[in-house]
């Protein structure tokens, strides 16, 4: 059965670009979505929920007090938790505008540093909105389920969905849905069971020379994410992280570091390449004007060939163009890349339960 959802805008012959969740009017009471990527926590990532929000109880960050506890280890902070639960389900419900409720949060099972949490949700309501006739209000039942298949959060609650055309971004651009008939854009898969599963990727076969993908969305840099990221890599230079410095000397504020930015422009083309198996290299790299803290970056990529690989059987290597324009449309980065991509039925999709 062809399943009628896309993630993808056409804006011209071979030209589309990402654009992800269901329009209000594509939703049903008793729908099952299963939500993909998973993520997997550390419990790095919990003791810095923890010291960042403030939360001054040990047993998420103290493990010599939780080993004395019925736990015996580090627990998840529960808004953690949360956090992730509801934010795994932004593919399907990407056209959210807010979320009005949340009749109830309950944690049902214990996190630890380690596990892998992935989300799946059930549409319980639906209905117009009276407020705003842009939008609708669904009423959904997100669960967070970790990777023994234990229950371990479920949130009841009610959201803000645009119907269709109606999003800011189609509204100012005069975007409209139709032209991506392909199944290769579809944005979820019908299951046996009647739920459909989200996902990301264009499989070798059906990533054609010529066509063009704008990634969406953008990333606007912060300081101290670029500053964090320079001392990290043991990065010297104090335009990238030392304020006094940049302060007299820069009429623009922190440069946003070089392999940083390579990293995120990189890293925005993963929703159409998501099949990829691994970079192979990147050459014709050109820095054309500086980034700065503030700015936003767009990604699109241009498909310039493509061939089989000799050594994996199960998979090609694409040679691909990609371009970083920032809020001002100026293009500020330019490279070409090659990397590996699995073929249609391949990889470890099914074994993950992806």
């Amino acid at each position: 059965m062809t399943v009628p959802f896309r993630s993808y805008l056409k804006l011209g012959n071979n030209h589309y670009r990402e654009h992800f969740g269901l329009d209000f009017e594509q939703f049903e009471v008793g729908q099952h979505f299963h939500h993909r990527p998973g993520v997997t926590v550390s419990q790095e990532d919990n003791a810095q929920e923890a010291l960042d929000t403030i939360n001054n109880a040990q047993l998420h960050y103290d493990e010599h007090y939780a080993s004395k506890t019925e736990w015996k280890q580090c627990l998840g902070v529960s808004t953690m938790t949360l956090q992730k639960v509801i934010g795994m389900a932004s593919k399907t419900f990407g056209r959210k505008l807010r979320i009005l409720e949340m009749i109830d949060i309950a944690m049902t099972h214990p996190v630890f540093g380690g596990d892998t949490l992935y989300a799946e949700s059930e549409i319980k309501g639906k209905e117009d909105y009276s407020d705003n006739p842009d939008v609708g209000l669904l009423t959904v039942t997100t669960k967070g389920v970790n990777q023994k298949g234990d229950v371990v959060a479920k949130v009841d609650y009610k959201m803000l969905v645009y119907k269709s055309e109606k999003h800011p971004i189609e509204v100012a651009a005069k975007l409209h849905r139709g032209g991506v008939e392909d199944q290769k854009f579809a944005s979820h898969r019908l299951l046996d069971d009647g739920s459909f599963m989200e996902q990301v990727g264009i499989y070798y076969e059906d990533l054609q020379p010529g066509e063009l993908y704008e990634h969406r969305p953008g990333k606007t840099f912060s300081e101290e994410e670029n500053r964090l990221h320079a001392l990290r890599s043991i990065e010297l230079c104090p335009q990238y992280s030392d304020g006094n410095y940049i302060k007299k000397h820069s009429k623009h504020g922190m440069q946003i570091a070089e392999p940083f930015l390579i990293g995120v422009m990189t890293a925005l083309t993963t929703r159409t390449f998501d099949r990829v198996v691994a970079n192979l290299g990147w050459n014709n790299i050109k820095l054309l004007e500086p980034v700065y803290a503030g700015d936003t970056i767009y990604a699109s990529s241009e498909i310039l060939d493509k061939r089989e690989s000799k050594s994996r059987p199960t998979q090609g290597i694409m040679h691909v163009r990609s371009d970083a324009h920032d809020q001002d449309g100026k293009l500020v980065c330019t490279y070409e890349r090659y990397f590996l991509i699995y073929k249609k039925g391949m990889g470890p999709y099914k074994d993950a339960g992806y």
